[in-house]
């Protein structure tokens, strides 16, 4: 599956399928949720959600691609990412874009 950010894809005609959308809530568990809080007293990166929304963004884009193959889809165009706070130590991770086939 080819995604890309851009609207289009060089050298190609594609017809528009529609959105998809792949999206999930990922948490850390306590020990390491606590041990994070206590980073933001020193500064620097808090490595453990850093990892944890890595992860979550391959879970969405996952997905995404899923949906896509399913609407029959050769590629992903206009793809993004989106993420928010759904409570304390836990963040949703939505991946989107418009599923394209070639035309001919």
């Amino acid at each position: 599956m080819i995604i890309v950010t851009t609207e289009n894809i060089p050298g190609k005609k594609l017809e528009v399928l529609g959105l998809v959308k792949g999206s999930t809530v990922q948490s850390k568990n306590f020990g390491k949720d606590f041990m994070s809080g206590m980073k933001t007293l020193v500064g620097g990166e808090i490595t453990a959600y850093t990892e944890m929304l890595g992860e979550a963004r391959q879970i969405a884009t996952g997905r995404m691609v899923k949906e896509a193959e399913a609407m029959g889809a050769d590629a992903i165009v206009a793809m993004r990412y989106g993420s928010s706070s759904v409570m304390q130590g836990a963040a949703e991770c939505i991946a989107y874009g418009t599923a394209v086939k070639f035309a001919e």
